[in-house]
């Protein structure tokens, strides 16, 4: 494979920008993709079919005077010109500057951070939490507010762009990304913070299981179909994220669940709850007649593989939090206000044997100060994790904390708020505001500041602190802040609506 040593381009190839992402101590990945022409109908970027060499560089400061690595990747058409470049050898804890250049063009400077040592004693840790971030025209007034933040780096928990029910092939979905990455907001949040990512189902098809597509068509031409469908979703969103070649697709299998430690204070699980899923059960939405197959031992929905997997870690770990990074929401919600049970099946309601599991194991070896955080409900939640969440006495086991959408709405909140009653594990509810958490976390604590905007679309939005929660090292209840530290927002807790002046 020969590739262009001094390749020229019809227009600026970096119109998609720069990322990187899953952070070590020793390094981190870096990301581009070659797109002079991002929207080109065939997919291509407005590339040849040629292989091209980039070449990466990382500094110690933003003017690159001070160069500590660098070296060269080759992009090749049948990834999209996209570009990974795995650095290692840098110091840990350390931020650093870093750029590509091809032929005579040069990108925009991203800023990353490398994790701390595995042994280092870690005083403090500072990261954002994201998810659902349906197309708005191309402004995020989130990630415009995220970047004037402090942060280590930035967990998003899936949904990074949404499918078209009319999406099958390898240009369809590279269009799409390539749409999205298209945002100044996203691409400046990718310049200055390092990503870790995960999916959920809109990167593919809504409420995708496994091998099985939403329509539940058993057909063995529709599974066929899937298939192909899923191979090509998953390799444009390899090819437009920065994961190291270990998450490189292979046809419909991806491995995208994976480990982040970040020293002594905290350890990140990093789930995939959809491509080790079985097939949901039950109809209705946002909640429906619980079914009976819900509870059925044999289903899963982490698989058995990443269950064992998830349950080492917290077994293993020496870190002061443990956490839970995944896609939906993990404690109960019952729809139904009366005697019944209602659940949503697509969520941890679904497969309440795989979580039962989990918490048993919680309950029973008592690992460091569990967290869970979830996304995929449009919306803020916190919620105590019951060992029996019909049981408002029963022991609570962790804390779980649901990020709100960077856009996407939630259609579904007056249903929501009609069922708040018979839910008294959740401590926190508000599905009219868009945003991100930011997590401040200390060996003393963990604060979750839940910031919102006023207009998801508008970049001139600020962002303001709608709640603040905060959990106590060896405490598995969390306790919301004082009233005067709170914004005036109508909110939702479990006592009803609050006016706070």
């Amino acid at each position: 494979m020969d590739a262009e040593e001094a390749p020229t381009f019809s227009a600026y190839p970096f119109t998609l920008g720069i990322a990187s992402g899953d952070p070590l101590p020793d390094g981190v990945v870096l990301w581009t993709r070659l797109a002079p022409d991002p929207l080109a109908e065939d997919g291509s970027g407005g590339m040849e079919k040629r292989y091209v060499s980039v070449q990466w560089e990382v500094a110690e400061d933003e003017k690159f005077k001070k160069i500590v690595r660098r070296g060269t990747e080759v992009a090749a058409p049948e990834l999209g010109h996209s570009v990974h470049a795995e650095v290692y050898g840098l110091k840990s804890g350390r931020e650093y500057y870093y750029r590509f250049i091809a032929g005579n063009e040069i990108s925009p400077v991203g800023r990353t951070k490398t994790a701390p040592d595995y042994d280092d004693h870690v005083k403090s840790l500072s990261f954002a939490i994201a998810s659902c971030q349906s197309w708005a025209g191309g402004r995020y007034a989130a990630y415009n507010n995220m970047v004037k933040e402090d942060l280590d780096f930035v967990l998003h928990l899936g949904d990074y762009t949404y499918e078209s029910r009319d999406m099958e092939t390898l240009v369809d979905f590279r269009n799409n990304h390539a749409k999205y990455k298209t945002s100044p907001d996203l691409q400046a949040a990718h310049a200055k913070f390092p990503f870790i990512v995960t999916f959920d189902d809109h990167e593919i098809e809504n409420n995708w299981a496994n091998d099985t597509s939403q329509p539940d068509n058993e057909e063995s031409n529709e599974r066929e179909r899937f298939l192909k469908l899923l191979a090509a979703a998953f390799q444009v969103y390899y090819e437009h994220l920065p994961l190291r070649r270990r998450s490189k697709p292979q046809g419909s299998d991806m491995l995208l669940y994976r480990k982040f430690t970040f020293g002594d204070l905290a350890e990140f699980s990093v789930m995939d709850t959809r491509q080790y899923r079985d097939d949901q059960v039950g109809e209705g939405f946002p909640g429906g007649p619980v079914s009976p197959e819900a509870s059925d031992p044999s289903r899963t929905m982490m698989g058995s593989e990443q269950g064992q997997w998830v349950i080492k870690n917290l077994l293993r770990s020496r870190a002061k939090w443990n956490v839970l990074a995944q896609q939906t929401m993990m404690a109960q919600y019952d729809y139904d206000t009366g005697e019944g049970l209602s659940v949503n099946h697509d969520q941890w309601d679904g497969y309440t044997a795989d979580r039962d599991r989990l918490l048993t194991f919680i309950k029973e070896r008592r690992p460091s100060n569990p967290i869970v955080l979830s996304g995929d409900w449009h919306s803020s939640f916190v919620n105590d994790v019951k060992k029996d969440f019909n049981n408002p006495i029963s022991e609570t086991l962790t804390t779980e904390f649901v990020g709100t959408s960077i856009s996407s709405g939630c259609g579904w909140k007056d249903a929501v708020e009609a069922a708040l009653s018979v839910n008294p594990h959740v401590k926190f509810f508000n599905g009219d505001y868009r945003g991100y958490v930011v997590c401040n976390v200390t060996h003393k604590s963990w604060q979750s500041d839940f910031r919102v905007v006023t207009s998801a679309s508008d970049p001139n939005a600020d962002a303001s602190t709608l709640t603040s929660f905060t959990v106590n090292n060896g405490k598995y209840d969390c306790y919301i802040c004082p009233k005067d530290q709170i914004l005036p927002y109508r909110t939702t807790t479990r006592d009803g609506y609050r006016q706070y002046a």
